[in-house]
């Protein structure tokens, strides 16, 4: 029997009530394909900083580097807003994608055709998008230094550095190509060349790969343009290729295209099979927290890409896929997806739905 040892970081708000929906959604595939998961518990953000004074312990780091994945949900609470900058909830995010070394994240943004009349948008604008968006992660304003805020002639100042090396750009244009070439193979990065310095650096890197993969066809797109594309004609897209604070930008805009940031999952990847990380693309809503309302289906589905990325079961990833969409189907929905007609339910009763659909295969 395959054995894998997953790190659970669960994290703040209703991070742990998704989290729960995944490990559950797991179990079953443990039951239909014989393996066994090892799920060791951390605490990250917020609720780590009550416990130990810093939003990532190296307890936790450590965890996350002798796993075979790592599992995330989301962290951050309002209660934390008025602390140093330095020991945020957020922080952690920054310093676990660094110390893992996760510099690419895949952000999918599918419209199901079950939900597309869930979406703000015209059914003729989504029905059929299926977008692949990767974001470099630990790059850019995030990470430039220097950064601060200073007192210049009586004034305050704050600053941040967009920087990118050649190397960082070539790693995560390798990635965009290599993915490009499993899917449609059209490529669209998206920078702001005509403005930015670095994003002109960004263009050189990309049209030089590009050399590389003489099947993919790569175009240039401003990322304002790109926000305006994406809502005006999403089809237009396959796979995107863009910096943190783009990437950052646009996945999240992309997801209502879908009609809800619940629905969306991401995998953030590194050189290395063995360190990545799993996790919705939404935060963690600590207005939600305990009332059974939110939206299990993107950490579930996260969970649904570990299988694929880090093990190798695309078979599993389709199972957790086709159990979601068959739920979906039968007219179940969380609050916000629902519709006239369908059926409102919970996190929990969501999870069990799906769980239940996946043994019933």
């Amino acid at each position: 029997m395959a054995t894998y040892n997953i790190a659970v970081l669960a994290g703040d708000g209703t991070g742990p009530e998704i989290m729960t929906e995944a490990v559950k959604v797991l179990g079953a595939v443990e039951k239909v394909y014989d393996i066994k998961f090892n799920f060791e518990h951390a605490l990250i953000g917020g609720c780590a900083y009550d416990e130990f004074k810093t939003p990532l312990p190296e307890s936790t780091l450590k965890l996350a580097l002798s796993s075979d994945a790592t599992l995330l949900g989301a962290v951050g609470d309002w209660k934390y807003d008025t602390l140093p900058p330095e020991v945020r909830p957020e922080k952690a995010l920054l310093g676990i994608r660094k110390g893992m070394g996760l510099f690419a994240n895949l952000r999918p943004a599918i419209v199901l055709e079950e939900l597309v009349n869930s979406s703000p948008l015209k059914p003729e604008i989504v029905s059929g998008v299926d977008i692949m968006i990767i974001r470099e992660l630990v790059g850019d304003v995030y990470f430039g230094e220097p950064r601060g805020i200073e007192v210049k002639d009586g004034k305050k100042i704050g600053f941040n550095n967009m920087i990118y090396t050649e190397d960082e750009i070539k790693r995560i244009a390798t990635v965009a190509f290599e993915t490009a070439m499993k899917r449609s193979k059209k490529l669209c990065s998206v920078d702001k060349a005509n403005v930015l310095d670095v994003s002109r650096l960004w263009r050189e890197i990309m049209i030089e790969t590009a050399k590389e993969y003489p099947e993919v066809e790569l175009t240039h797109m401003y990322v304002d343009n790109a926000a305006m594309q994406i809502i005006r004609a999403p089809k237009q897209f396959d796979t995107i290729v863009t910096g943190n604070i783009f990437g950052d930008i646009l996945s999240d805009e992309a997801s209502m295209l879908a009609g809800s940031l619940g629905l969306l999952p991401s995998a953030s990847l590194s050189n290395d099979k063995k360190l990545a990380m799993y996790e919705p693309i939404h935060g963690s809503a600590p207005d939600l927290k305990g009332k059974n309302v939110v939206n299990p289906i993107a950490t579930i589905l996260s969970a649904g890409m570990m299988l694929k990325y880090s093990f190798d079961m695309d078979s599993a990833y389709n199972l957790i896929e086709t159990a979601t969409k068959k739920v979906l189907q039968a007219g179940y929905r969380t609050q916000d997806i629902m519709s006239d007609g369908c059926k409102l339910v919970g996190t929990s009763e969501m999870g069990t739905l799906i769980a239940n659909e996946i043994l019933n295969k």
